[in-house]
């Protein structure tokens, strides 16, 4: 299982990492491979303000489909439409290309009470 070092975890496995003024939001690895082929993403438009905790879209796989919730309350800037074309990137890149959301965060110390990468390895090696 991979893990982006600079980036924080949300108990419901999506991942935040810090762009500039920016937060940049996806699924872990983790999520991906249980998940296992990713074949719809369902993302909220842009200028959308949502809480800590809010569902921010969905992803569907030949699995099962899945909640996708914001890490951390932000107004959206940006929706990664190459995944409603080919949700596959999920499972390519999830730290990558299959970034999903970038938003404005309405209160940057959400992020510390998010997971280290450390952390979320220890609660999914737990599960």
């Amino acid at each position: 299982m991979k893990l982006d070092a600079n980036a924080r975890y949300a108990t419901s496995h999506e991942w935040v990492r810090k762009e500039g003024d920016l937060i940049v939001c996806g699924i872990s690895d983790h999520a991906q491979a249980e998940l296992s082929d990713v074949v719809y993403v369902e993302l909220p438009e842009v200028g959308a303000k949502l809480a800590k905790g809010d569902n921010f879209g969905v992803i569907e796989s030949v699995k099962a489909a899945s909640d996708l919730y914001m890490a951390m309350g932000g107004e959206i800037v940006a929706a990664n439409q190459d995944l409603v074309t080919s949700p596959e990137i999920v499972n390519q890149d999830p730290y990558g290309k299959a970034w999903m959301i970038k938003f404005k965060p309405s209160n940057l110390s959400e992020w510390d009470s998010l997971l280290s990468p450390q952390d979320y390895e220890k609660s999914i090696a737990g599960a």
